[in-house]
């Protein structure tokens, strides 16, 4: 038979595709760097391709030549940056103890933000918007990584699958955290600072011989009012909405679909969207306050006072009530933000007192406070997405492995 024999169809011609040059390549990084900085400063759904643009001196078509939509260009941004931090992961692998596998990927990460700093790097996308983005290729990309990590810890008889999950996630969370912090040191002392959060993530903050349980705290949030249509009600689903969407991506349409209620009854309750942001906020600085001061009177060393307050808030993280993620300060407007931050700094420098009284009676190790500080309140923030983490767990349990890990470290047995 031939190829002229009617019965036999000729080969399909075969698509000739160019290899892109490298101009083409050098602009799309730039675009793609462009958006990294956009959804750092706004959120993936507060990001604007004319914004993108306008970083570069284009014009909103000369992206879309590239990417033909923010999402496509935001998925190009969250992508790049996991592999960067896929890459750290893997290197670290190849150490051999658990202890110099997860120290090697600290000081990469911090070593990493060193390089961005100095301008010798793309700065990295901020994940808290992973999944406001909701594309399966990001999620599994995250999911991969995030197994890449928990392969570096060691699985023991004592550890559950989903113990391991929440120290995977306090470790991922307090290192993605420093990007709202590290900026107030100089950069020379970012190896210092690898050194000072290693010694905290790996061995706690408890002193020689020092273990206890927490106490159990009354934070008074089963009498308040959550009735359907109450302003209570409205601030936990707003919560909820702004922790898994960001700032933009909870609209007053959404929030009062999620609550069925009509946008008039929103509006009863809040002036503007921005209204309720500061509401969720003001909720969740009120509930913290209340922790700390509910965790001081009930007694005890520093240690014992620290761990209590933990696990009151990581019950409600967990629970039906969570409080709103400080991330989302990232994606609130600019006029509003610098007050909110200022509200959270004071919270950190409270947690790092409280530290500081640990420290002189002998319960928490000398360490440093400013530092620890800033990585229990990553680990409060990451603690409202344990329910992605450790699914079917009972939330009381989830809250006690997750304040273990805080307080005694990754490494604990």
């Amino acid at each position: 038979m031939t190829t002229e024999d009617p019965a036999v169809e000729a080969p399909p011609a075969v698509a000739v595709t160019r290899t892109p040059s490298r101009r083409y390549m050098a602009r799309r990084e730039a675009i793609i760097a462009s958006a990294v900085r956009e959804m750092n400063r706004h959120g993936v759904r507060g990001m604007t391709l004319g914004d993108v643009a306008a970083r570069l001196n284009l014009v909103p078509t000369g992206v879309i030549y590239y990417f033909r939509n923010k999402e496509e260009l935001a998925v190009a941004a969250f992508e790049r940056s996991i592999a960067r931090l896929q890459a750290l992961a893997e290197a670290a692998r190849a150490h051999d103890t658990e202890r110099e596998r997860v120290e090697a990927f600290i000081h990469l990460f911090i070593s990493l933000h060193q390089h961005i700093e100095l301008g010798e790097g793309e700065p990295l996308t901020v994940l808290n918007d992973v999944r406001a983005l909701n594309c399966e290729s990001v999620n599994q990309a995250y999911i991969e990584l995030f197994r890449t990590v928990r392969s570096l810890l060691d699985r023991r008889d004592n550890r559950s699958r989903s113990d391991l999950n929440g120290r995977t996630h306090f470790l991922l969370s307090a290192l993605t955290f420093v990007n709202a912090w590290i900026y107030t040191w100089r950069v020379d002392d970012y190896p210092r600072i690898a050194v000072r959060i290693t010694s905290i993530l790996l061995d706690g903050i408890p002193g020689a011989g020092k273990l206890l349980g927490p106490r159990r705290l009354d934070l008074q949030l089963v009498g308040e009012e959550i009735d359907e249509g109450s302003a209570e009600h409205f601030l936990r689903a707003a919560t909820q909405l702004i922790n898994d969407e960001g700032y933009h991506g909870a609209s007053v349409d959404r929030i009062s679909s999620k609550l069925n209620v009509t946008k008039g009854a929103f509006y009863h309750y809040n002036a503007t969207k921005d209204d309720l942001v500061v509401a969720c906020f003001q909720r969740t600085f009120d509930v913290l306050w209340r922790a700390i001061d509910a965790a001081e009177a009930s007694g005890g060393n520093g240690l014992e006072v620290i761990h209590s307050l933990l696990q009151a808030v990581l019950e409600l993280q967990v629970g039906p009530a969570p409080l709103l993620r400080t991330s989302a300060l990232t994606t609130v407007p600019e006029e509003i933000r610098a007050d909110l931050m200022f509200r959270l700094r004071q919270i950190s420098i409270r947690l790092g007192s409280m530290l500081c009284d640990g420290i002189a009676d002998g319960s928490v190790r000398p360490l440093d406070t400013s530092i620890t500080a800033q990585i229990l309140t990553a680990g409060i923030n990451a603690a409202s997405e344990l329910v992605w983490w450790q699914p079917g767990e009972a939330p009381e349990v989830s809250a006690r492995l997750f304040a273990d890990a805080m307080v005694r470290g990754v490494l604990c047995d």
